[in-house]
């Protein structure tokens, strides 16, 4: 694999629905952000049903399942609820994700090699259903290889430690981070996952993570929405494309 290989940028909208929850209503409409997101060129989107619908809504989930043309990439916690939402949509991908109530975005990535046997059946009726299975984790060999061993198609790597340390002024934590992500991926490759990273990237920390050969997708969201409002979300994701395909290059 080259790094001349397109890389994939996928655009989250829940902090859309964040904004619009605070106040209550229907603007700003999170569909029509992912409906310019798509037209701006995301290769597809990505939204977190979370337990608590704290930011996207069950009636989002079913609007975008209703007019996307790009791929949906569902974020749920493995849990019975979840799973059936998932297997009444269908989506193109779900992603499982931890999920605390008490927290206000995801810390960290799945503890797979403790929970094995349970994720494992967890998983098997979404990818009978047709949806592609991720599991996001940290960047862990331990990780990396239960999610393997349990079905998962394509792992997401946590990268928030490694763009926190680098915002942080943290920088030989920043490169251990850094490090740690481009191994994993290379490891993940080689035991034929397909890689995506995501979480806390921005204009700043993408071009490092947007080289590595092995890493097919980003997932971007809240500095994206951070950014339009400033600029508007079509030049905030023309800018953040231009630069991981700089680096790809």
């Amino acid at each position: 694999m080259t790094t001349t290989e397109k890389l994939r940028l996928g655009v989250n909208i829940d902090h859309v629905a964040t904004v619009r929850n605070a106040r209550g209503g229907d603007t700003p409409d999170p569909l029509r952000a992912a409906r310019i997101a798509e037209e701006a060129g995301a290769d597809g989107i990505t939204a977190h049903l979370r337990e608590d619908r704290r930011h996207i809504s069950d009636a989002d989930i079913e609007g975008l399942m209703d007019m996307l043309t790009v791929p949906l990439n569902f974020e749920m916690a493995a849990t019975e609820e979840m799973q059936q939402i998932a297997l009444r949509h269908r989506p193109h991908a779900v992603c499982i994700v931890p999920e605390k109530r008490e927290e206000r975005t995801t810390e960290g990535g799945l503890e797979v090699a403790r929970d094995e046997n349970r994720l494992a059946h967890y998983i098997a009726p979404l990818r009978d259903a047709g949806c592609r299975v991720s599991i996001f984790i940290a960047a862990d060999q331990r990780q990396v290889d239960a999610a393997h061993r349990i079905g998962a198609e394509v792992i997401e790597l946590h990268s928030g430690a490694y763009c926190d340390a680098h915002h942080e002024g943290r920088f030989e934590d920043r490169d251990r981070e850094l490090q740690a992500l481009r191994e994993m991926s290379t490891y993940a490759h080689g035991l034929g996952l397909e890689v995506h990273v995501g979480h806390g990237l921005t204009y700043e920390t993408v071009q490092p993570v947007a080289a590595f050969p092995e890493a097919r997708e980003l997932n971007i969201g809240h500095f994206l929405i951070g950014e339009a409002i400033f600029r508007g979300l079509q030049p905030a994701m023309a800018e953040m494309r231009r630069l991981m395909d700089e680096a790809r290059g």
